[in-house]
């Protein structure tokens, strides 16, 4: 269910920070099966997850990056507000599709009110952060073209745009 109202939506957890198993939740059973290993020493550096009740172009809900520095753990809902998004273009096998990266911080935290919009980070947080996209899709075979970063109302666009 998403709740867009005032920008805010919720916004489910396959992996907690620092964790390297991805799991991805299952429609028809809502269980939390696991999807993928990283490579050691490659781990996320937030939560990641999903936006229920949307799909985007690659058939997955729209992915989410949880900005925050509390532990949470697989299958917990946190209530977010979309601080931006990362357009991507995802080629694998001759096939060119979009995979979007939304930035989320819970909407209660104390520690990450200030972020309101995913550029006003330092230019090198957010090349970290494409690095480490391009190094879990390069296991993949997956190549990634960055499009672009933008703020929060093009995130918002977005998630009522996929929403089903």
């Amino acid at each position: 269910m998403i709740n867009c109202r005032h920008d805010q939506s919720d916004k489910a957890a396959e992996l907690g920070r620092r964790r390297q198993h991805l799991r991805r939740c299952r429609d028809a059973t809502r269980k939390l099966v696991q999807a993928r290993l990283r490579l050691a020493g490659l781990t996320y550096p937030y939560d990641w997850g999903f936006i229920p009740s949307t799909k985007a172009k690659d058939g997955d809900p729209l992915d989410v990056l949880i900005l925050h520095d509390a532990q949470t753990y697989p299958g917990v809902v946190l209530r977010c507000r979309p601080a931006g998004i990362l357009e991507v273009e995802q080629r694998s096998k001759g096939k060119k599709e979009r995979n979007d990266r939304v930035f989320a911080v819970p909407d209660r935290s104390p520690l990450e009110t200030d972020l309101k919009d995913i550029r006003n980070l330092p230019a090198h947080a957010r090349d970290d952060l494409e690095q480490f996209f391009r190094a879990t899709n390069a296991l993949e075979n997956k190549e990634l073209k960055f499009l672009g970063w933008h703020g929060p109302n093009r995130a918002i666009k977005t998630i009522k745009r996929l929403a089903r």
